[in-house]
């Protein structure tokens, strides 16, 4: 007797309705914050369909299911922007899979899993003939596979959940901490922020290579440098550094990301008015958090802004120690931000925290944005390295040359102690404390204070020394910084030797303490007309 084994004939699942299980998936993939309304996923992670079929069931082995996940306006397999796949006896983290969670029946858990390094952005799922399912998909700091994971649970609370923190301003010797509000869970910030993305130069121009982009955290932060400030772009901020604020609002002014955000995408994307340094930094920052990588940061003390890539300050100022215009110059302070991802396009060893700043200075490759950069290539003066690695160092390490133009138009060289990149400074994970990143952006330096005095024809030179200085604040009120700084420079003349010494300082005002005295009489008359009421 011969047996003959005919194959089973492979069925499609005919799909009447589904439920994306939002409240689930997003507290599984910890987007929950963002609401619960819609689907939004992180890559390299599965998440769960039920799906309820109008006719038959599902049986293992003979139940077939197409699908099709697509992201962007023109997507292609070529881009990575187009999977085709179908059901998996199991899940393959590695790459776009499917597979079956439940026993045979008419009611299907499916588990769908991105690849890990898919693009980023609003996808389109197609399952079968009738299903078509839509899903946000965003980096996973979470997940191994990818290119932004992070293994330590405090510092992915604070790098990528955490929504309020403290940007550090004032002066290296005076670090004042500003609360901030990164906001990026706020609801409809998540979509402020792929609309960002999709009113970038490189997207408008080809949209299709522009999402294929958006699988590499290097290239999502390169476009976030130039969009974030509004220079080349229908960028997010309107930089301004000197006179009034009309037709916007003061930097200062500024407590947090969301009301930014939120006024670039109502007025038809165009720039909000006004952002300086850690304005700029700050929007940075919610986006790259929104987005799923995670970002802190960082405040630079006595930060150089080099703009010959030469790595020298050369600042000039006349015989009265005022400084003369330069496009060279010395911030007090400037922030930027850094974000964690791998860096395979580089040498081994330099994965971790990238700097990467929104701060319109200098253009890169054509356009104002600048890095990512890994910090330990700043450190290690791997000053080839790809991107803006000549200007980021500079920040931290450029050497300073100061000239004094005289009357007679003749200019002499200066020697000045003035050193750039101090107490480099984030937020501590956890806490609102200062931690102190110097030493991973440079080896530690030894400074030399010392003040050279002359008097008639005898030098004198003294340690350093403190000397009460009172300014009249009728004459210098209108040097004051809407920081509460003031900069002092002090030029001295050795007429032995013709040598000239420069030395300057950012000094923080303090508002002093005022004591209203209120006689027990008046406290009695006030409480006695009601003002004053006691509460139980």
């Amino acid at each position: 007797m011969i047996f003959f084994f005919l194959p089973l004939s492979i069925l499609a699942l005919d799909i009447d309705r589904w439920n994306l299980e939002c409240e689930f998936n997003n507290t599984d993939h910890r987007t929950n914050l963002n609401g619960i309304d819609r689907l939004i996923v992180r890559r390299g992670q599965p998440f769960s369909i039920s799906l309820y079929l109008r006719s038959g069931s599902y049986q293992p082995g003979v139940s077939s299911l197409d699908c099709v996940a697509e992201t962007g306006p023109q997507p292609s397999e070529q881009y990575g922007t187009r999977a085709s796949f179908g059901l998996s006896a199991s899940i393959d983290t590695s790459r776009w899979s499917a597979a079956v969670a439940s026993p045979p029946g008419d009611m299907v858990a499916l588990l769908i899993c991105s690849a890990p390094d898919a693009p980023i952005g609003r996808y389109t799922l197609t399952l079968g003939h009738s299903a078509r399912i839509e899903f946000i998909l965003l980096f996973n700091p979470w997940c191994p596979g990818d290119a932004v994971y992070m293994d330590n649970e405090q510092n992915l609370a604070e790098y990528v959940l955490a929504q309020d923190g403290i940007i550090f301003r004032g002066a290296y010797k005076h670090p004042i901490p500003t609360p901030w509000n990164f906001g990026q869970f706020e609801s409809g910030i998540l979509d402020v922020c792929l609309k960002i993305l999709d009113m970038n130069p490189k997207y408008l121009r080809n949209p299709g290579k522009d999402c294929s982009g958006r699988r590499n955290p290097i290239y999502v932060s390169r476009v976030l440098s130039a969009m974030v400030n509004c220079n080349d772009d229908k960028g997010v901020l309107w930089g301004k550094w000197s006179g009034g604020y009309e037709g916007g609002v003061s930097p200062m002014l500024w407590r947090g990301s969301v009301e930014i955000l939120r006024n670039w995408d109502t007025q038809a994307c165009q720039p909000v008015r006004y952002g300086q340094c850690w304005v700029f930094a700050a929007v940075a920052c919610s986006i790259s958090r929104a987005l799923g990588i995670p970002c802190r940061v960082v405040t630079n003390y006595l930060s150089a802004h080099d703009t010959n890539s030469n790595l020298v300050i050369e600042r000039y100022v006349n015989e009265n120690g005022e400084p003369i215009q330069s496009k060279e110059m010395i911030w007090n302070y400037h922030c930027w931000v850094e974000n964690w991802m791998t860096r395979p396009d580089l040498k081994p060893d330099f994965h971790g925290w990238q700097a990467y700043d929104p701060t319109p200075q200098e253009k890169s490759e054509g356009v104002f944005c600048c890095g990512p950069i890994p910090v330990r290539a700043i450190k290690e003066g791997e000053l080839t390295f790809k991107y803006d690695a000549p200007f980021v160092f500079a920040e931290v390490n450029a050497d300073v040359i100061t000239f004094i133009k005289k009357k007679d138009g003749s200019t002499s060289k200066v020697s000045s102690n003035a050193l750039v990149g101090q107490k480099i400074s984030t937020k501590s994970v956890g806490s609102d404390a200062r931690e102190d990143i110097t030493h991973l952006y440079k080896y530690p330096e030894v400074q030399t204070f010392l003040f050279a005095v002359s008097l008639k024809y005898n030098v004198y030179v003294l340690s350093e020394r403190k000397v009460p200085l009172r300014l009249n604040y009728s004459k210098y009120g209108g040097q004051v910084t809407e920081d509460n700084l003031i900069r002092l420079a002090a030029l001295l003349l050795d007429y032995t030797t013709g040598d000239t010494t420069l030395a300057v300082r950012n000094i923080v005002l303090d508002n002093p303490e005022i004591k209203v005295r209120v006689s027990s009489k008046i406290c009695d008359k006030i409480q006695t007309s009601g003002v004053f009421k006691t509460q139980k």
